[in-house]
C-alpha cells in the first residue's frame, strides 16, 4: 500500500508543478485558480509522501517520489507547455525511469 501512496504522491508532485506553470501563464482570477490548485496538490503530495515513509526507507521513498515527480513534470511540460522532446531528453528521461524502477526492486 505504501508504494501505491508514493506513486500517487509523485503524480501529485507533477500536478503541482503543472499548476505552477499554468499560473505563470495566467492573470487575474485564472492565476489564482491555478495557485490554489498548486497548494492543494502540494499538500496532498507531501501528505502521501509522509504516509509512505512510515513504512518505506526515507532515502528510497524520497528518491522515488522526486523521480516520479520529475518524469511527470517533463511529460506535462512536453504535452501542455510545448517543451521539446528530442532524442537526448527522452533518453535521459528513460534512464531516470529505469533508476526509479530499480530502486523499487532493490528496496524492501
Amino acid at each position: 500500500m505504501s508504494w501505491i501512496l508514493l506513486i500517487i504522491g509523485g503524480l501529485f508532485e507533477a500536478a503541482f508543478a503543472g499548476c505552477l506553470g499554468k499560473a505563470k501563464e495566467s492573470t487575474g482570477s485564472t492565476a489564482t485558480f491555478w495557485l490554489v490548485g498548486f497548494f492543494v496538490c502540494l499538500f496532498i503530495s507531501m501528505l502521501l509522501l509522509y504516509k509512505a515513509t512510515q513504512t518505506l526507507p526515507i532515502g528510497t521513498a524520497y528518491a522515488v517520489w522526486t523521480g516520479i515527480g520529475a518524469v511527470g513534470t517533463v511529460i506535462v511540460g512536453i504535452i501542455f507547455f510545448k517543451e521539446p522532446a528530442h532524442f537526448w531528453r527522452m533518453f535521459f528521461l528513460s534512464t531516470l525511469i529505469a533508476s526509479i524502477i530499480g530502486l523499487k526492486f532493490v528496496s524492501a
